[in-house]
């Protein structure tokens, strides 16, 4: 065994729908302006642009449920409703065709996101990470495994329906996305993608309960203290 210099943390994991074992989770990618109208909302032409992605540390995950403190450093702290892709097969450089048998499940998640600090990145030309990795970032409910045909999202603070659509509005499919993901770096079991988010972003306050709602999979909730 191994001799550690001090105790690795335990590995990040989530609950999986009708069963005791739990998903462990790797790595966090995240692909941005996958709804056309929301692209347009944040600048974008969905016309003209290709798939880019971002990351979250894994231990940036929170179960649905959770309580969580408004993040410092930010007065803007945004709701980014999405659609999670569990991968359950590894793979680089594959097809569409050959990412559909990659993937290992589906959960809702909410892409909390540092909109003031992502504003000024942009700005600049700077990288997003303090936007979009910081702490408790990525809220994801229980993972279900299998196909998800299709279904709606919806996005709710407190009670108010804030984010809907259907998730075949998405500008890329699941499947494009993973190629095109598969393109730049070797993908493993326990990666998990946020899809992109429709539009209708907006802000969340001290005290606000954040919903997503996606047919056929259970919620990702979060309350901000």
């Amino acid at each position: 065994m191994v001799a550690l210099v001090f105790p690795a943390l335990p590995t990040v994991t989530l609950p999986v729908t009708g069963r005791a074992e739990r998903f462990p989770v790797r790595r966090i990618f995240c692909v941005g302006r996958n709804y056309a109208e929301h692209s347009r909302e944040m600048g974008g032409d969905p016309e003209k642009e290709a798939p880019f992605f971002f990351t979250k540390p894994a231990d940036a995950v929170v179960e649905s449920g959770s309580r969580i403190p408004y993040p410092p450093a930010t007065n803007n702290l945004h709701h980014e409703g999405e659609l999670v892709v569990a991968i359950g097969k590894g793979g680089a450089m594959v097809s569409e065709e050959g990412a559909e048998a990659m993937i290992w499940g589906h959960a809702a998640g909410n892409d909390l996101t540092r909109r003031d600090l992502q504003a000024e990145a942009k700005e600049r030309r700077r990288p997003w990470d303090m936007a979009k990795g910081f702490d408790k970032s990525a809220v994801v409910g229980a993972i279900r495994p299998g196909p998800l045909p299709e279904a709606r999202l919806r996005c709710s603070v407190n009670g108010a329906v804030r984010q809907e659509a259907s998730i075949s509005e998405m500008v890329w499919t699941p499947a494009a996305i993973i190629a095109a993901l598969s393109q730049m770096v070797s993908l493993s079991p326990g990666d998990l993608i946020f899809t992109g988010t429709p539009a209708g972003v907006g802000p969340l306050n001290r005290g606000d309960t954040c919903k997503v709602e996606i047919e056929g999979l259970q919620s990702a909730s979060v309350t901000i203290a």
